[in-house]
């Protein structure tokens, strides 16, 4: 079998590697970074399997909407219509019609639809509407009254898959034994490049995997792969100048301060979690940055012009923004941070492990196996479609 590996031949006239007389310092340049998995930081334990699986949970829901394209008698005056998801309602909930300073009182519960007092507590009844939101103020119970009926929620069981990162080193016998400038053991820096690239890859993979859709758990002749944050995203994928999301300015799809607000408060005010990490790429950090561009003052004595945001601050959250070369241009993510970890499989973390060797060179191979955890993904959300 051909030698593929590093050998002093492959210094070369041009790229001179092996002792003369020159500083023995290496510069490297590569995109290694690795933004994000700095700064999720380690996860507080291993996964266990290949197949990775974790229980989520919610608390009950505050509101639901109206059902009902025709009201009897009238809107202003029915007391029984429709609801999307009757079992959220309880016999004594104080009902707020979003929109509206009327307050109704639920009397009864049935199979599709609620009965309730309208104008409750002096209010003034007013007109309602299919799709109106009904927001749950609070449910009153009768003084010495048996339990009323419970409400649960169901655990929800989420999965993913851990996927192997791994880099093979090959070094001849001749390049390891050779004098080198700024290297004093080749097997360890290759070991370090490879970690590096391998790093690199696992945060790209983080953002934007996917996995198998025939055979996710993988098979001998299918690669397991694990589905990152971008996949895994479902309830909040905003674009603007759709749904609650407004136009951005010039071609109507940049990046804004209200589009960007107006998704903060959209996963604040459904999934009751407050985002507090943003992940851009490059065109849309340069947006960011602008949006202090009107405000910014600069004294004429400075020397240093800064125009950066490192911490976006909004009344639904205080958001890093973390800049990431892996992300789409077109695309912001919103994480909450506290529900995401990148776990190896125990035992799997970034290691390397020498293998035998059949001719005159050392070789081994850098190798982890890794999967991404989402909790809860109403709690996080992505722009795209953005003007890069």
């Amino acid at each position: 079998m051909a030698f593929t590996g590093k050998a002093t031949y492959d210094a070369g006239a041009t790229l001179p590697e092996l002792a003369e007389d020159v500083s023995d310092v290496i510069g490297l340049i590569g995109p290694y970074e690795t933004a994000l998995l700095d700064h999720l930081g380690d996860p507080r334990r291993p996964a266990t399997s290949t197949v990775h699986e974790w229980l989520e949970d919610a608390l009950a829901p505050t509101s639901d909407v109206i059902d009902q394209l025709v009201f009897s008698p009238n809107a202003l005056e029915a007391t029984t219509f429709g609801v999307a998801h009757p079992a959220r309602f309880r016999i004594g909930d104080v009902l707020r019609p979003d929109g509206s300073d009327e307050r109704l009182l639920v009397t009864a519960v049935n199979a599709t639809t609620i009965t309730a007092v309208r104008g409750y507590g002096g209010t003034t009844a007013e007109a309602l509407q299919n799709d109106q939101i009904l927001h749950i103020v609070g449910n009153g119970a009768l003084e010495g009254a048996e339990r009323g009926a419970s409400r649960t929620t169901n655990r929800i069981r989420r999965t993913n898959y851990t996927q192997i990162f791994t880099k093979s080193i090959e070094i001849s016998g001749t390049q390891l034994a050779a004098a080198k400038i700024g290297v004093r053991d080749e097997m360890d820096y290759q070991m370090q490049e490879r970690l590096r690239e391998l790093l690199r890859d696992l945060e790209n993979t983080v953002i934007n995997g996917v996995s198998s859709a025939s055979v996710p758990q993988g098979s001998s002749t299918v690669r397991r792969t694990m589905n990152g944050i971008l996949s895994m995203l479902e309830t909040h994928r905003f674009q603007p100048g759709e749904g609650v999301i407004p136009e951005g300015d010039g071609a109507g799809d940049e990046l804004t301060e209200p589009v960007l607000n107006a998704a903060l408060r959209e996963i604040w005010e459904s999934s009751g979690s407050m985002a507090d990490t943003i992940v851009v790429g490059g065109a849309q950090k340069r947006r960011i940055n602008g949006f202090i561009g009107d405000s910014r003052a600069y004294a004429s004595r400075e020397t240093a012009f800064r125009d950066m945001v490192s911490v976006y601050e909004s009344d639904f959250g205080v958001c890093r923004v973390v800049l990431s070369r892996w992300m789409p241009a077109d695309a912001v993510l919103l994480l909450d941070s506290s529900r995401i970890e990148v776990l190896p499989l125990s035992g799997r973390s970034f290691h390397f492990k020498r293998l035998s060797s059949t001719g005159d060179s050392e070789v081994g191979q850098v190798i982890g196996e890794y999967t991404l955890q989402l909790m809860n993904e109403s709690a996080h959300g992505v722009i795209s479609g953005l003007a890069a």
